[in-house]
């Protein structure tokens, strides 16, 4: 049975900026189905510009993140964030993700549902709890 991994944009920011837990993440993965939201996009590239406004990443340091992040997007089977995502009545039992979270687990739980992930791969942990409320491996 192949190994398929969701992939949040925490955890593929720590992999794209080489922050602390990156090798295990990439190792992790390495060789496995990788899927998550377009929401993804959007979030890593709106985090990159951030830390390049904050002087965490210098001009050029952006530029090549922005290259990479396209370079990997071949390599992400991405779900379009649809209506019958955001109609979805599926809710965590206690926890109450914010709206974003709630994109990707829901996206989780679409791929899930069509062929079981390995795991739901995430460094926040209000999230991992919530996904492990829906039944998603984390």
């Amino acid at each position: 049975m192949a190994r398929r991994y969701y992939l949040d944009s925490s955890a593929y920011l720590c992999m794209l900026l080489g922050e602390k837990g990156h090798q295990q993440i990439a190792e992790e993965i390495s060789g496995g189905e990788v899927t998550s939201s377009v929401l993804l996009v959007l979030e890593v590239s709106r985090n990159l510009v951030r830390l390049s406004r904050e002087g965490t990443l210098t001009v050029s340091q952006l530029q090549e993140c922005m290259v990479k992040v396209e370079s990997d997007l071949d390599q992400i089977q991405l779900r379009e964030l649809t209506l019958d995502l955001c109609r979805g009545r599926v809710m965590p039992v206690v926890s109450t993700p914010r709206s974003l979270d709630l994109v990707h687990l829901r996206t989780a739980l679409w791929f899930h549902e069509r062929e079981k992930l390995s795991r739901f791969v995430t460094l926040d942990g209000d999230q991992a709890l919530a996904a492990r409320e829906l039944g998603l491996p984390v």
